[in-house]
């Protein structure tokens, strides 16, 4: 009972003293901010077609369907041309400023509020891609995704430099002036009626979590409150985290069990016939090579099975894991090529990067950041065979073995 007991308090320091998976958190921040971004840049000469007031599916039939669904998009607030042209605008500045990691907290709620509207006005433009960038945008509000690899790292960083060296700090003004003008038009939305009660309580609620965030760091006398702050934060983020890896379980297992009741994914068939759709064929003769060989298809039909079906089993098996998850993510590579797929494909690896070693994600930090040192200085400062680490801060000195992470 006593090793019990230790155990479980142990698990209950781990999730309420840190917030788990910062790497792969940032990851995902990058890999769906980046997505998005570029599917709205590849769209942006068709955007009316797809999402505008006078697109096919017009403004009148996406009012009566919000009516019956209760979805939330900000477009159906007015049918005007410049409003579309600002919604666009701000969707793709949101990802931009959440995949660069500035103010995270407040992007990561624009980035849903951008993903949403244009998704939610014209649904049936979507494919299973952009179903997995509407969830994730909603997780990821939940999730403390700027602890690394941010801009907001980088000036908490700096702070906590600055106050090592027993330097002033200069206030943050940026942050409260963000608030106060998103504050005035959530009061504009709310006074013209344009949101349901549902999302008038999650909106007003973030907004007034970031208003407390702040007084209890800069009023609070006592480390207390703002101890009691990171605990609660800790928490929601770790659930979110959770939630993210069970979604990414739950797709793929549905997707492997739904083919195994298919007569062509029986008999090893399946992926010969997308491969002859014009719609899937960006490179004819390529798919025309691949389905030219009977082995070879029978192989990726058994073998998509096998590692879609297998992979939520495999979580507690490190190395397995990670084989499957290779796998899984050349699998979507090879998708986005040879189906003309690739933002499904970018999607579906964002979520998959969930499960990427902590390990593994520091040396492509430390690469990233002798890369990123070589194109700005004109050479590698570093010694040869020496490894470039991150400096070893409250976010990033836990211990790499982060749940199914690991």
């Amino acid at each position: 009972m006593n090793r019990f007991a230790l155990s479980v308090s142990r698990g209950i320091t781990r999730v309420t003293d840190s917030a788990l998976g910062p790497y792969q958190t940032a990851v995902i921040r990058i890999g769906f901010a980046a997505t998005w971004l570029l599917f709205l840049l590849r769209e942006f000469p068709h955007r009316q077609e797809m999402y505008g007031p006078d697109g096919p599916w017009s403004w009148d039939l996406a009012q009566r369907l919000i009516a019956n669904n209760h979805a939330f998009t900000v477009l159906l607030w007015s049918d005007s041309q410049v409003w579309f042209e600002i919604v666009y605008a701000l969707a793709a500045l949101s990802s931009a400023l959440l995949l660069v990691g500035w103010r995270t907290r407040t992007m990561s709620v624009l980035f849903m509020v951008g993903v949403l509207s244009l998704q939610n006005r014209s649904i049936f433009m979507g494919d299973g891609g952009d179903n997995v960038i509407h969830l994730m945008a909603i997780y990821l509000v939940f999730t403390r995704c700027g602890q690394v690899w941010s801009l907001d790292a980088r000036r908490a960083r700096r702070a906590r430099q600055a106050r090592a060296r027993a330097e002033w700090a200069d206030p943050d003004r940026v942050g409260p002036a963000l608030w106060g003008v998103l504050g005035l038009a959530l009061a504009a939305a709310t006074g013209a009626g344009w949101l349901a009660t549902g999302w008038l309580v999650v909106f007003w609620g973030l907004w007034a979590v970031q208003a407390l965030w702040w007084v209890v760091g800069r009023r609070a006398r006592t480390p207390e409150p703002r101890i009691l702050l990171d605990v609660v934060a800790n928490l929601v983020h770790n659930a979110a985290l959770l939630v993210i890896m069970a979604e990414a379980c739950l797709i793929y297992a549905t997707a492997g069990w739904y083919k195994i009741q298919g007569s062509r994914w029986q008999d090893g068939t399946a992926v010969y016939y997308p491969l002859h759709l014009d719609y899937f064929s960006p490179w004819p003769a390529l798919s025309d090579l691949m389905s030219a060989h009977g082995t070879i298809v029978m192989l990726v039909t058994y073998g998509t099975v096998i590692v879609q079906v297998a992979f939520p089993f495999t979580l507690f098996n490190r190395r397995v894991k990670n084989v499957l998850l290779g796998a899984m993510m050349t699998e979507h590579a090879v998708i986005a090529v040879v189906l003309g797929l690739p933002f499904f494909s970018l999607a579906m690896i964002a979520a998959d990067a969930v499960f990427l070693p902590t390990s593994f994600l520091r040396r492509l930090g430390g690469w990233a950041a002798r890369a990123r040192g070589r194109l700005f200085t004109g050479g590698d400062r570093t010694l040869p065979g020496q490894r470039v680490r991150e400096p070893r801060t409250p976010e990033n000195a836990e211990d790499p073995h982060v749940g199914f992470t690991a």
